[in-house]
């Protein structure tokens, strides 16, 4: 299977495993606990990153791709990625 450089940016074999991902904090915040203020932003970036990619896919079969493979990075990539610069994105 060719390596899909999407996904290998999140991930690699070392890193993957007991990584607290977007979704883990997604599911702290529904039980009940409060998130942090990074916490947050985290959830915040991923949730514009996602809107972006998605609404740049121009037709059915990239979008649905897309869209698995933002799936995988939630359930499983660690949470703190989403706090660098370049995820940043104020919709301005």
């Amino acid at each position: 299977m060719k390596s899909n450089p999407v996904l290998s940016k999140f991930f690699t074999k070392k890193s993957i495993y007991g990584e607290v991902s977007i979704n883990d904090l997604r599911e702290k915040e529904f039980s009940g606990h409060r998130l942090s203020e990074l916490e947050l932003q985290s959830v915040r970036n991923y949730d514009n990153y996602r809107i972006r990619i998605l609404n740049h896919q121009m037709h059915e079969k990239e979008f649905h791709q897309a869209y698995r493979q933002l799936q995988v990075i939630a359930n499983l990539g660690d949470w703190t990625e989403f706090l660098k610069e370049e995820y940043n994105y104020s919709g301005n």
